[in-house]
């Protein structure tokens, strides 16, 4: 039952919205002023306020102002008998999910409340559901290597500055690809990533660039390709080094006029998109043998990040253990399963060709294979070598 404080000088109009919200099955708490108002915001949890505006000692725009300052997530619904455009565009700036003119029209405000409960309800699940998912792609470790893969992130991630991103299959290039688009500017536009390595050479240019209808045999429709899906965002372009070099001739174009054409189109589209790259490969010697253009390189590699394979930062194992542990166990439903010292110490032995990757997916055979604590014996037995 959603909990709605009403915030008004006037005990009729106090009493006359309680009354109908009681009816439609809200609990309700009253003020009639705003330091009353901003008591009952301490003391209880809201999840909306209906406040007048003209009020003694302090009155809505303030109450409004002292919630916004706390950082408290309510939803307020502004109410006054001498509204003005500009009073309403003050109190939309300062926050406030609505404003409505007295004598309130009752089914105005029941449409009101139940819009502006579902908007913030849809708000807090989005954040929610943010903080996992952020949770779920967290770059785990404390060895020198990662450290310094962090420290470079807090400091690029801001900039507008290209990456490129360079290490084994299974280190975790695409995490850091995702933490620098999340504490980037560009963070609510959408990241979109490409894997180079998986899409045929012929088929790639219509991936990132999208095509017009009739441009080749099978393109039935207009397709919209990733470059103009990222606008505003971050293009994330996967193994990188495996693209071919027709495709990199126009990715360099794009990079360089901000513009892209359509396969089997003559019109030129704007887009604004921060690239990031990442390769397994040594993208110089691909340089030296033709497979890759020299510019291009030069275009993406403003910044280089290397990510450490984990047969160099054996110390991070142990968290890194941990945190799989605590994840397949919420992926299961099961209570988390622990690891004795001596199967840590073991774990530690292997030189991990698969990396992180690799790891994942030993603890998971770990949990299932073994018994509530998994032992030296159980590393042995399960892990391949």
């Amino acid at each position: 039952m959603s909990k709605i404080l009403v915030v008004d000088d006037e005990k009729s109009i106090r009493d006359a919205l309680s009354d109908i919200l009681i009816e439609e099955g809200y609990e309700v708490l009253t003020g009639e002023d705003g330091e009353d108002g901003w008591s009952k915001l301490q003391d209880e949890k809201i999840d909306l306020v209906l406040c007048d505006i003209k009020m003694p000692k302090m009155d809505g725009m303030e109450l409004l102002g002292k919630v916004s300052e706390e950082g408290l997530d309510i939803p307020f619904v502004m109410i006054s008998a001498h509204g003005t455009i500009d009073t309403a565009v003050d109190a939309t700036k300062k926050g406030a999910y609505d404003f409505i003119q007295k004598p309130p029209d009752l089914n105005r405000i029941l449409l009101t409340v139940r819009n502006a409960l579902e908007s913030s309800k849809l708000t807090t699940e989005t954040k929610v559901l943010r903080k996992k998912v952020s949770k779920g792609f967290e770059i785990i470790g404390e060895s020198k290597g990662i450290a310094e893969v962090k420290e470079t992130i807090e400091k690029v991630a801001p900039t507008e500055a290209r990456v490129l991103i360079h290490g084994e299959n299974g280190t975790g290039k695409e995490l850091v690809a995702r933490w620098l688009h999340e504490k980037s500017t560009r963070s609510k536009a959408p990241l979109v990533e490409v894997n180079c390595a998986a899409i045929p050479s012929e088929l790639i240019e219509s991936e990132l660039f999208g095509h017009e209808k009739g441009s080749f045999t099978s393109a039935h429709k207009q397709r919209i390709g990733k470059f103009e899906q990222a606008h505003g965002g971050t293009l994330f372009l996967d193994e990188i080094g495996d693209m071919s070099l027709s495709a990199q001739a126009k990715v360099l174009r794009a990079l360089q006029d901000k513009k892209i054409n359509r396969v089997g189109g003559d019109k030129s589209i704007s887009v604004d998109v921060r690239v990031l790259a990442a390769t397994n490969k040594n993208l110089k010697q691909e340089i030296e043998k033709g497979n890759f253009r020299e510019d291009l390189y030069h275009r993406l590699s403003v910044m280089v990040i290397t990510v450490p394979p984990l047969r160099e930062r054996k110390e991070d194992i142990t968290l890194l253990s941990e945190h799989f542990l605590e994840q397949v166990a919420t992926e299961y439903g099961t209570a988390k399963k622990e690891l004795e010292g001596g199967a840590i110490d073991q774990l530690q032995k292997y030189d991990w060709t698969g990396n992180i990757r690799e790891l994942r997916n030993v603890i998971e055979r770990l949990v299932i294979m073994s018994q509530d604590t998994i032992k030296v014996g159980d590393v042995k037995k399960y892990v391949e070598t």
